[in-house]
């Protein structure tokens, strides 16, 4: 199970994934990041709650505007559990059963 809970605008203060790219940057502490090599090394060197983080670079490109049809949708929409009281800002989805 993984649920996403969404935070209004400007709430950046409790969403944890922000802290720790305020931590990030701390630990940079004015480097030049002049090169990607530069960036991971120092990416690679951070901790946040005393945990060091898996750093991967992303090379590839994403397709934009991609569309699934409601009969495309069906299936994973079964997987999706919105909140009674925070329909907009909780989901839960749950994984595939095989």
């Amino acid at each position: 199970m993984l649920e996403l809970a969404y935070y209004p605008p400007y709430h950046s203060k409790y969403n944890l994934i922000e802290r720790c790219w305020g931590i990030l940057e701390n630990h940079w502490n004015g480097t030049l990041l002049k090169s990607i090599e530069t960036v991971l090394r120092w990416a690679k060197t951070m901790t946040w709650r005393g945990a060091a983080p898996i750093v991967h670079r992303l090379d590839r490109v994403y397709e934009t505007g991609v569309r699934l049809s409601p009969r495309e949708f069906r299936p994973i929409a079964t997987r999706l559990e919105r909140s009674e009281l925070l329909p907009k800002w909780s989901l839960v989805i749950h994984p595939e059963t095989w």
